[in-house]
């Protein structure tokens, strides 16, 4: 459970990487969008409903992990005033078939609901892990989706990452 836990803590800023220099902008693609203005609670909603969103088009029986959002810094900005939201969680099939399907309706389905996919394909890790990550304009989101099909169980890890917020005038970033 420890070394479990201890990769996810490593991983986490490295998934949070990749997807901070996403492609959610018009030509810049390092540049971090500007998501609105917002207190950390109410974004932290938002990108639930943008996992849950995710969830429905997966399109197979199984089970998504419980995971809370959490906030993060946005690069080059007060960080009292301005952050982003992190959403990772995990999605197990009924079935270990099902791992494939679910993976290709997200292929298929994510850019018929406004999602840009800007990467697929295989990591270098010796399981050679399939990689999916994809952009919406519209809900200055990314996703980064990993098929995991060798972990017992396989799953889908799925991380959501906003853009940036900026808290509303006299508040401070909550930090959770």
């Amino acid at each position: 459970m420890k070394t479990k836990l201890s990769a996810l803590v490593l991983a986490l800023p490295l998934s949070l990487t990749i997807l901070t220099g996403c492609s959610m902008t018009d030509g810049h693609s390092d540049e971090v969008p500007f998501a609105g203005t917002s207190t950390s609670s109410h974004a932290a909603d938002e990108m639930e409903k943008v996992s849950s969103s995710i969830y429905d088009l997966i399109g197979v029986k199984g089970k998504a992990s419980d995971s809370q959002p959490g906030v993060m810094d946005c690069s080059d900005k007060d960080t009292k005033t301005y952050f982003r939201i992190f959403h990772p969680w995990s999605f197990y099939p009924t079935s270990a078939s099902d791992l494939d399907v679910a993976m290709e309706r997200l292929k298929t389905e994510l850019p018929k609901h406004g999602w840009k996919i800007v990467a697929y394909g295989p990591d270098t890790s010796k399981n050679k892990n399939i990689n999916l990550v994809a952009d919406n304009d519209k809900k200055k989101s990314s996703v980064k989706i990993i098929k995991m099909a060798k972990n017992d169980p396989p799953k889908l890890s799925l991380t959501v990452v906003s853009g940036c917020y900026k808290v509303p005038d006299g508040e401070e970033v909550e930090r959770f």
